[in-house]
Formats: structure tokens, C-alpha cells, sequence
């Protein structure tokens, strides 16, 4: 559960700082993002899979970069869900998948990193 609280919050976090970066996205508050990332973590276990199977054979003749799209397409679902979360166009929802990522990969190897140390 703590791990499940972590993540949730590594993401809301890296909604808030997507959206500082880019002009294109919009987060009314620290709420909204969370609300974003709470959903965000749904769709992405729920339909990204089901995405990502269905398009197998765009995925594999782009080389993977399909993938791009489709979590850019993820992104501007939620966008349209939560009340507060805008994003401008498909474009600055490529983008800011793309960073969203970055971020929750950096700061998820922080804290691995970490941990890693604790237990030694």
C-alpha cells in the first residue's frame, strides 16, 4: 500500500512539473494533478495494454514509436475526464507524456536507489 502511495505521488508530482514546463497543459492546482495522476495510473494499467496489443503491428513497423502516441492519446483522455487538467492539442500531449515519463522515471530511480541502500 505505501508503495502504491509512492507512486501515485511521484506521478502527481510529475504532472505539476509538466505542466510548469509546458504552456500547452494546464493543471488548475495540486488537486487536480492528483486527481489526474490517480486516473492516469488507471488508464494505464486498464487500457494501455489492451492499446498496445490491438496496435502490435503499427507498434513493430514504427519501431516502437507508436507507443508515443499512445500514450499521448492516454494523456488527453484524462485531460477530457478531469475538471481542471486541460491540455491544448495532441501535439503538447505527446510532449508532455514524454516528460511526465522522464520525470517518474527519474525520481521512481531515486527512490529505488534508496531503498537499495537501506537495506544493505
Amino acid at each position: 500500500m505505501r508503495r502504491l502511495l509512492i507512486k501515485w505521488f511521484v506521478m502527481t508530482i510529475a504532472v505539476l512539473v509538466t505542466a510548469y514546463l509546458l504552456p500547452g497543459i494546464v493543471v488548475s492546482g495540486p488537486v487536480e494533478a492528483g486527481l489526474a495522476a490517480l486516473l492516469l495510473g488507471l488508464v494505464n494499467v486498464i487500457l494501455r495494454p489492451l492499446l498496445i496489443l490491438l496496435t502490435l503491428p503499427l507498434t513493430i513497423l514504427s519501431f516502437g514509436l507508436f507507443l508515443l502516441l499512445i500514450n499521448a492519446l492516454l494523456l488527453y483522455l484524462v485531460a477530457g475526464i478531469v475538471d481542471g487538467f486541460f491540455i491544448v492539442s495532441l501535439g503538447w500531449a505527446v510532449l508532455g507524456s514524454i516528460i511526465i515519463s522522464i520525470i517518474s522515471w527519474m525520481i521512481n530511480s531515486m527512490i529505488r536507489s534508496r531503498e537499495r541502500q537501506e537495506t544493505r
